[in-house]
């Protein structure tokens, strides 16, 4: 079951990420500046944000099928609007459409994985899922990317909505590939108390630094296209630059299993944090897109550690019955940093310059490290 998740989650991811790329320099090559690029990157999250906790509670209460099945079809659609209607207006749209489509997809994933095979099997089997995420990630941006180059900002977004046909065809046709929903023995009181599961120290803390670590990567993915068009990087090279990023996180997971039995989840997370801190403070210190692809690799190393950490720190303090609904509230406060991030960033890179974006970040995430040390100790 973990490996068709894996096939699924490889389709999908690689054509949500490739439509970060493509969105972003369509809309710089209709002469869109700063600011409006980081409100496209904005309105990704703005459904996530306010969804994140119905919907974990509807895949808890439903199953993973149906809120997979509606995320697949609502990214293909979205891919194809750019296409269909090319334009700012259009991008904004689908902007809108691909976030909240792809929420609905990637809370269920996230709520499922951890419980294939039982607990011994869950930092393995979100292992397994982040590589999915990574692999999708290297190819994304890299079909995004040299695609523009080749046929074109229009055709490049038909070529990424062809990517969701084949997961929509599996979920539709493959039903018992995917576990069923479990029935909850909790009163309509209490399977509303969402707030409780803020009010879980340690829970508490991991979600704030899955927010950090969110941001980061959500700022690369964004910040990076408009810096590299900047400085004369061709979208090719734009992507596989983001590619070396994805690569970097693949690695990573690839040895997580034998991290964990060394150090503790929490202690590779704050680790993981700082590595991504030092990484973000790099990167305006360099053009040559060699040496950014070594810094964006370093910087793989540390976001691509951190995210499967998180989710199987938040599946592990999740209560019982309520994995999907932490996820939830994870992908919520991701998705407020998702909102605030490209806004805050886009404003203070169109004032400012690049520098100030990039080292605020990293004074983010070096917070975010503090904040997990913390937490290390305190259950020491």
């Amino acid at each position: 079951m973990i490996h068709f998740i894996l096939l699924l989650i490889v389709m999908n991811h690689a054509a949500f990420a490739g439509s970060r790329v493509g969105v972003s320099l369509f809309a710089l090559e209709l002469g869109a500046d700063q600011l409006t690029v980081g409100v496209m990157m904005a309105l990704y999250a703005i459904f996530p944000m306010l969804l994140g906790v119905y919907s974990g509670k509807l895949c808890d209460r439903l199953g993973p099928r149906l809120p997979m099945l509606i995320g697949t079809l609502g990214v293909g659609v979205a891919l194809v609007m750019p296409l269909a209607f090319p334009g700012l207006h259009s991008l904004y749209f689908a902007s809108l459409l691909l976030g909240s489509s792809f929420h609905f997809f990637f809370v269920p994933v996230q709520g499922t994985a951890g419980g294939i095979g039982g607990p011994e099997h869950r930092a393995r089997n979100f292992a397994i899922v982040s590589m999915g995420f990574s692999a999708a990630s290297f190819a994304g941006p890299m079909i995004a990317g040299f695609a523009i180059d080749n046929i074109g900002h229009r055709l490049t977004f038909g070529v990424l909505a062809f990517l969701t046909v084949a997961p929509l065809v599996l979920i539709w046709s493959r039903p018992d590939m995917l576990p069923k929903a479990v029935p909850s023995s909790r009163t309509g009181e209490e399977q509303h108390r969402t707030r409780d599961l803020w009010r879980i120290p340690r829970l508490r803390d991991t979600f704030i630094a899955s927010g950090f670590i969110s941001a980061g990567w959500d700022l690369f993915q964004f910040y990076f296209p408009v810096y590299g068009h900047s400085i004369g990087l061709s979208a090719s090279a734009i992507g596989t630059v983001l590619g070396v990023f994805a690569l970097a996180t693949f690695a990573i997971r690839t040895v997580l299993p034998a991290m964990v039995k060394r150090l503790t989840e929490v202690e590779i997370l704050a680790l993981a944090i700082l590595i991504a801190a030092v990484a973000f403070a790099l990167f305006p210190f360099f053009r040559n897109p060699y040496a950014l692809g070594v810094v964006a690799f370093v910087l793989g190393l540390g976001l691509g550690c951190g995210q499967p950490m998180s989710m199987s720190l938040i599946y592990a303090m999740a209560p019982p019955g309520r994995a999907a609904e932490s996820a939830g509230l994870r992908v919520t406060v991701n998705n407020v940093m998702h909102l605030l991030m490209p806004l805050v960033f886009g404003s203070l890179g169109a004032a400012f310059g690049y520098y100030p974006v990039f080292i605020s970040n990293s004074a983010l995430l070096a917070a975010g490290s503090a904040l997990m040390h913390r937490t290390a100790r305190s259950s020491a």
